[in-house]
């Protein structure tokens, strides 16, 4: 295994923007009053997640391989930035579940039902800890994976 601080370093800052995010949305009340909007803002969170992922790129292209980078090389750094993501993905739904926004599933579960999207039951089953940790940790790969796909077409340089 080569030298993997870059990846370690980037996995650090994807996590603490996804942990700004997440207490940004609980500022602007998408987890509370605004509950409602939720659904529409969360998904721009991709934006910064490409940002990050592209900078991680540039910085693994400029400062260990001495200005080019092929895909592979790119494809290979995004994976174990997106490695190292899901294994922080744990704390992170941790963090963000009890000390950010500890009141959001009981407002996601009010609101579901509120709308008739689901009934008490089904909100309570899809809205908790367990059932999100469980889509992050699948999530995570996946969009890690796909986003890397992508952004090494646009950082390669020979």
């Amino acid at each position: 295994m080569k030298n993997l601080k870059t990846e370690i370093k980037w996995a650090l800052i994807f996590v603490a923007m996804q942990l700004t995010w997440f207490v940004l949305e609980k500022l602007t009340g998408l987890h509370g009053e605004n509950i409602d909007q939720h659904y529409i803002f969360t998904n721009f969170v991709a934006v910064f997640a490409f940002v990050v992922y592209a900078l991680a790129f540039l910085d693994k292209r400029k400062n260990d391989l001495g200005g080019k980078m092929t895909y592979w090389q790119g494809l290979k750094t995004g994976l174990w930035i997106s490695l190292f993501v899901t294994i922080l993905t744990p704390l992170t739904q941790y963090l963000v579940s009890y000390w950010i926004s500890p009141e959001y599933f009981p407002n996601m579960i009010a609101h579901s039902v509120e709308k008739g999207e689901m009934n008490q039951e089904e909100a309570e089953a899809y809205f908790n800890f367990e059932n999100y940790l469980f889509q992050s940790v699948v999530f995570a790969p996946i969009a890690g994976i796909v986003t890397s796909t992508i952004v090494a077409i646009f950082t390669r340089k020979k």
